[in-house]
């Protein structure tokens, strides 16, 4: 039995392969690829340093890409999709692949490959995740307050803006709220007013309409 099986398998992978992705179930679930048409690849596909030690990894597909680092060894996690790439999980190597983590992967392609999500542990080293709770928190309790008419949807804010002053307004806010820091014995508003004008200023200079985002952050 185990002979055929065997036999079956090279056959497959003479006829164009399959995917399997190292850490998921042996044999692999034979005729799943990226698409109904296109077959999956097999880990010889994605070995590329396997006759020169020093070459780059050639592939531009986000999960491609990160097929070619685990299975050559070049990241400490093994990746796996059930969908050809749609749906990515990993879990470190020598642990359990049943507490895998789903990612999300957006890829630059000016600047390699990379993973961004806020979610994940390794990009919150400061609490960035936390804080972005409290502004959103605060936020909405700031509906409660402000100046409107009954009936009517128009701020302050709005009035300030038909006159074209809304950036600088915010932005002298922004200021304002973190000169004043410490100043009055409730710093968290303080920070927090600052914040919100700073993201008030971001839609009104019309940065919520720019899809791109300019590289060059600071590292701190």
């Amino acid at each position: 039995m185990a002979k055929e099986r065997d036999s079956e398998l090279d056959e497959i992978e003479r006829s164009g392969g399959f995917e399997w992705t190292p850490g998921s179930p042996w044999p692999p679930n034979v005729g799943v690829g990226n698409t109904a048409t296109e077959p999956a690849h097999s880990p010889y596909y994605y070995d590329y340093n396997r006759n020169d030690p020093d070459r780059e990894n050639p592939f531009k597909d986000a999960f491609d890409h990160l097929m070619g680092e685990s299975v050559t060894g070049k990241t400490p996690y093994i990746y796996e999709s059930p969908d050809g790439g749609k749906t990515v999980y990993r879990y470190k190597r020598g642990t359990d692949p049943l507490k895998r983590e789903k990612i999300n992967m957006k890829v630059d392609q000016s600047e390699s490959m990379r993973e961004l999500s806020i979610n994940k542990s390794e990009y919150r080293k400061y609490e960035e995740d936390k804080g972005i709770e409290d502004l959103k928190e605060y936020v909405t309790s700031t509906y409660n307050g402000h100046y409107t008419t009954k009936g009517s949807n128009v701020q302050t804010l709005d009035l300030i803006e038909s006159v074209g002053d809304a950036p600088s307004f915010c932005r002298s806010n922004a200021i304002k709220y973190l000169s004043r820091y410490e100043k009055k014995g409730q710093a968290k508003r303080d920070i927090l007013k600052a914040m919100h004008y700073c993201l008030l200023l971001y839609y009104f200079s019309g940065q919520t309409h720019d899809n791109e985002i300019q590289r060059g952050y600071e590292t701190f």
